[in-house]
């Protein structure tokens, strides 16, 4: 899974980084935004966009947050 959408997202859902992915692989959910993992591309163009800093590379997810990057996977199965 190359980048994860972490708690800062929930409820605040601001979706610069939907319009910055060129390959639409961010998807709504009913309380955040989530990074489908089969169709990113690793690019990185979304972290940066992010107004609250709630996207990161997975291996780089903090401690506190790793809960989400099991929470994306499960969004897509």
């Amino acid at each position: 899974m190359p980048y994860v959408i972490t708690s800062a997202c929930k409820d605040e859902m601001a979706a610069d980084c939907v319009e910055e992915c060129p390959v639409d692989c961010i998807h709504e959910g009913p309380d955040q935004y989530y990074i489908d993992p089969d169709t990113c591309i690793d690019c990185g163009a979304c972290e940066p966009v992010c107004p609250v800093e709630a996207i990161y590379q997975d291996e780089f997810v903090p401690e506190e947050e790793q809960e989400y990057i099991e929470k994306n996977r499960a969004f897509f199965e």
